[in-house]
């Protein structure tokens, strides 16, 4: 009885291991979740940060007042006195002082200014950094969804190839089809299963890639998205694009708050050449017969030579340099949105006759022709040549999704912000 015991626990002991070990995977991330995921794990995302509170660091230091100067010390010691006595300190008298830099002009205040337009243009980088790795992101997103259609259609090619071949099996058991027709029917599986194993690698290829960019560390097979691979009609036309790049486009941003910035600068740069007075304040304890005092000074520098002038004819020249580097950011803006709405109206326009027309027709000049062969009222090159174009007619409609997530993926880049899902 013990024994029987002893093995009923080790068997269920044995078989919880198992289920341990053959847990489910991890569900299939959708394109927010992946987001959420890169955005709280990828390394380069989480450097730039860094930027921003650096930047945020600088508007301390700037703000800062200047320090004070001390000035302590004792005169008139007598080391080597001819007095009997040796008091070398006799007639010594302590004295000291405190002054401090007056900042005219507001230096102080556009110091600030400027560091505060600094930590602003930070953001803007960071915000164009994390645009262009969204794209990158889109992209290998696209790439797992487009893969995981391929090899759904040439997993579906190959079941449905296999029913004909065994079909035509039975035809030439029976001599209704020659040996050598029935093993060029059996041939052309060759290329149905050349387009699975090519699919599976670019699956496989795509995975990694967009692991690498999430910085997962899942095992490749158990790593998924999950997305619906269709195509829709986009009712964003190009003047709602181009409203929208412009305002929302962060490196157009980053250029117009550097324009900005430049021009604080120059006022700082002025500012800069401007007197700053040193105000004083002394005294000075000394032994009887004299008495103690307390002065004060006002210290204020000839700017005779050094005004400043280098300074501020770089920053004024920096100002229009900015301008103008502000309008080539607008121009290449509006460019690629034109650019990427073409890309993407092309792809439509190549898509939408495939998806109304052109699959149907394949699927039934498919079924019509195998079942004429099936009957003796077709060749085999017709037969080849169906399954050749419906494959070829499958694999382009799918491609051409893949296409059109990509200009939209484009156009979503080229305008700061996704407005096409």
């Amino acid at each position: 009885m013990l024994r029987h015991r002893w093995r009923v626990s080790i068997s269920l002991l044995f078989a919880a291991g198992c289920v341990a070990q053959t847990a489910a995977p991890p569900r299939a991330l959708n394109w927010q979740e992946t987001v959420e995921k890169f955005r709280a794990s990828n390394p380069t995302l989480l450097a730039g940060k860094v930027n921003i509170e650096e930047a945020r660091a600088e508007e301390i230091t700037a703000y800062l007042r200047p320090n004070p100067d001390l000035n302590l010390g004792l005169d008139q010691i007598t080391p080597f006195s001819g007095n009997p006595y040796y008091r070398p300190l006799s007639n010594t008298y302590a004295f000291g002082g405190i002054s401090y830099l007056h900042e005219r002009q507001h230096k102080r205040e556009l110091r600030l200014e400027s560091a505060q337009k600094a930590t602003l243009i930070a953001i803007s980088t960071q915000d164009d950094l994390e645009r262009n790795l969204l794209f990158n992101l889109r992209d290998a997103f696209n790439r797992v969804l487009l893969a995981k259609a391929v090899v759904q259609i040439a997993q579906q090619n190959i079941s449905y190839y296999d029913r004909l071949i065994n079909i035509n099996r039975d035809r030439f058991k029976v001599g209704a089809i020659a040996k050598v027709d029935f093993q060029r029917v059996e041939l052309q599986r060759a290329q149905f299963v050349s387009d699975f194993q090519t699919a599976q690698v670019n699956l496989r290829t795509a995975k990694i890639d967009l692991q690498q960019l999430l910085r997962d560390r899942t095992p490749v097979d158990q790593f998924d998205v999950n997305q619906v691979f269709e195509f829709s009609e986009p009712v964003t036309t190009l003047e709602e694009l181009r409203s929208i790049a412009l305002a929302a486009r962060p490196d157009l941003k980053e250029a117009e708050q550097t324009a900005d910035k430049a021009k604080t600068d120059h006022r700082l740069a002025v500012a800069n050449g401007s007197t700053d007075p040193t105000f004083g304040l002394s005294g000075s304890h000394q032994p009887p017969p004299l008495n103690t005092y307390v002065g004060v000074s006002v210290s204020i520098p000839l700017r005779i030579f050094d005004r400043n002038q280098g300074e501020k004819l770089r920053t004024q020249l920096d100002v229009g340099r900015t301008e103008k580097l502000q309008d080539a950011a607008q121009i290449a803006t509006l460019h690629d949105v034109d650019a990427a709405y073409a890309t993407l109206q092309s792809t439509l326009t190549l898509l939408r006759p495939y998806k109304t027309q052109y699959l149907k027709e394949a699927e039934d000049i498919r079924g019509t022709v195998s079942f004429a062969f099936e009957k003796g009222a077709a060749s085999l090159l017709d037969f080849l040549d169906a399954q050749r174009e419906y494959r070829d007619t499958q694999l382009a409609y799918i491609n051409l999704i893949g296409a059109y997530f990509s200009a939209a993926n484009q156009i979503n880049f080229s305008v700061g912000r996704e407005v096409i899902q």
